[in-house]
């Protein structure tokens, strides 16, 4: 057995001249087939806005409900029979808007205490419906129970 070294072996060489060669041909590669420009620019079409301005504010009728069930429609109070009676109420406030401007579509405002019963509420938009209103919109109040 020879455990002896051998010392005639040779160190590992690196040639970077192949691989210098492939870096210059994918170099050139990439000149000849790529676009230089100083500014590029993209197509934009930005969104505009246009509104047209509202005419006037529509008319508005205050439908009023407090704890206690009783109705006010534009600070006058009503008392409450049918909602056809109700309804008839609603028209009565839109005939009477200043300026004649109610007259066609008014927005019907239910403004009902927070301790009002649920009835009261369903019975005003009964009474708007019967009435031929079909904007309502709704605003709460908070109060104490009496």
């Amino acid at each position: 057995m020879n455990f002896r070294r051998d010392r005639r072996r040779e160190e590992p060489e690196i040639n970077l001249i192949a691989f210098i060669d492939v870096l210059l041909v994918v170099l050139i590669f990439l000149m000849v087939s790529t676009t230089f420009s100083k500014f590029t620019e993209l197509q934009i079409t930005l969104p505009t806005a246009d509104a047209e301005r509202v005419a006037e504010r529509p008319f508005e009728i205050n439908v009023t409900i407090d704890a206690k069930g009783n109705y006010t429609v534009n600070n006058v109070p009503v008392s409450f029979h049918s909602v056809a009676g109700l309804a008839e109420d609603l028209k009565t406030a839109a005939r009477n808007a200043p300026n004649g401007q109610a007259a066609n579509d008014p927005v019907v405002i239910v403004n009902a205490d927070q301790f009002a019963m649920h009835q009261m509420v369903i019975n005003v938009l009964e009474a708007a419906r019967v009435a031929g209103y079909d904007k309502l919109t709704f605003a709460a109040q908070t109060g104490t129970k009496k």
